[in-house]
């Protein structure tokens, strides 16, 4: 077989280097160098190397993924309906917000589990096993940080489930750097990788949070596992909120909400009901809104306060709401609806410590402020949801069916959205406004 490789030659001398230069070493001209080409026949045959097998869809027949329940239906809702064998999910949050009360629960409603941690001793993980009262559970516990020695362990006691707590925490001796490392993060996430899929082994590893939200280490690691969740919320609140950010068996738009007590977290089976349950008498500056997180609509209450500014600048402050967009829709406000909000400071807060991250919450936060400025109470059974554009129009948001059918169950009575049609409901009033100043006017 013959092989082309490049050379490079002296046209004066006809010395050759194997790479390009600009004077010549031997005989001292410039520009004398030209590159050319010389084939060359290898006398050593290559082994034959066999193709792949390949296979058309029509060829692979349908497949059902087993799976085992987690026995949290908001923790099976946000994995797809369970734990997939042989899957490696990665387990993010802030520190202090539940991820080894909600791991440890997980360990000791499933068996048989090894619950692996390079943190906190077995002392400490059994004093928080019986505060959660399941300290009768049969769950093998370890305190080992040698990934070798943590991958023998799982292959020998071979069991349904394995937490690890957390990947910070282990090395690997053929690994450069530290624990913690991008290196040793990368090479101990593939050695799991690599038992839970030979031995259909189910791992959950736990990654800590930077100050910008990211799990600790290199970004790869969540491309390595399959399943990425995050467990987030208030420390000051009791809700608690895990999201899958990355899910190769499931949806990634799926929200489960739990409650964080002095028994672990529990499932809360309607959400809305509990986020509106303290909600008090009608007051200007509340709103209720309707979020939809995933599949799941969810009904929150956004307040406003207006309060005359004592500085030259007016302040804007927010809490559960992207405060740029807060700065937009004030503009909004001023300049389509007329409201003179400069000598005023704006307060915004999402109650129950959800976030109103999507669209749909725009019209309830502008609402909200005309309410408080207008010192005008819009009552207890309205819902409002819309997007508001920079010219004043308000757009309607999607799924809005599914929205009106969850207002309808917690016994809303009126519906403000943007304007779409062949929107109707029995037991709701829907009123379809096109614009801000249509709206204000109506208030």
């Amino acid at each position: 077989m013959a092989k082309t490789s490049i050379l490079f030659s002296c046209t004066s001398c006809d010395a050759q280097f194997q790479k390009w230069t600009g004077r010549c070493f031997e005989c001292g001209n410039w520009g004398s160098i030209k590159e050319h080409y010389s084939s060359e026949s290898s006398s050593s045959p290559k082994t034959t190397i066999p193709p792949l097998e390949m296979a058309t869809l029509s060829d692979i027949s349908k497949v059902n993924v087993s799976r085992f329940s987690t026995h949290l239906p908001e923790c099976d809702r946000v994995f797809g309906g369970g734990i997939v064998p042989g899957s490696l999910t990665l387990l993010g949050g802030e520190p202090g917000i539940g991820k080894s009360t909600l791991s440890l629960q997980l360990a000791t409603a499933i068996t048989p589990t090894l619950y692996i941690s390079g943190e906190e001793s077995t002392e400490q993980i059994s004093l928080r096993a019986k505060r959660l009262q399941a300290s009768s559970n049969p769950l093998k516990l370890v305190n080992a940080v040698n990934i070798e020695r943590i991958c023998a362990t799982i292959i020998k006691e071979s069991p349904q489930l394995v937490i690890l707590d957390s990947i910070q925490t282990v090395y690997s001796p053929e690994a450069s750097g530290s624990s913690g490392s991008p290196n040793q993060i990368r090479s101990c996430t593939v050695q799991l990788m690599s038992v839970a899929k030979k031995y259909n082994i189910a791992i959950i590893i736990i990654g800590h949070v930077t100050k910008d939200g990211a799990v600790a280490g290199p970004k790869t690691l969540e491309h390595l596992v399959d399943t990425v969740l995050y467990l987030e919320g208030d420390r000051h609140h009791s809700y608690r909120m895990l999201r899958a950010v990355k899910n190769r068996f499931g949806s990634t738009d799926e929200l489960g909400v739990f409650d964080m007590t002095e028994t672990g977290l529990h499932s809360v089976e309607n959400p809305s009901a509990a986020l509106l349950e303290e909600r008090g008498a009608s007051m200007p500056g509340s709103v209720v809104t309707c979020l939809l997180e995933g599949s799941r609509p969810l009904l929150v209450e956004v307040q406003a306060l207006l309060t005359k500014t004592a500085f030259g600048y007016p302040q804007r402050k927010a809490s559960g709401f992207d405060l740029n967009r807060l700065h937009v829709l004030l503009a909004v406000l001023e300049k389509r609806a007329g409201l003179s909000l400069t000598q005023y400071d704006v307060h915004i807060n999402v109650v129950g410590g959800i976030k109103a991250n999507e669209p749909g919450a725009d019209l309830a936060v502008c609402l909200a402020v005309a309410s408080a400025y207008k010192d005008v109470s819009l009552g207890n059974d309205l819902v409002v949801f819309g997007e508001v554009g920079l010219g004043g129009e308000v757009r309607s948001v999607t799924q809005a069916e599914k929205r009106l059918k969850e207002c309808a169950h917690l016994g809303m009575k009126r519906v403000i959205l943007g304007h779409k049609k062949k929107l109707t409901s029995n037991d709701l009033t829907i009123i379809s406004v096109k614009s801000i100043p249509e709206l204000i006017k109506q208030t």
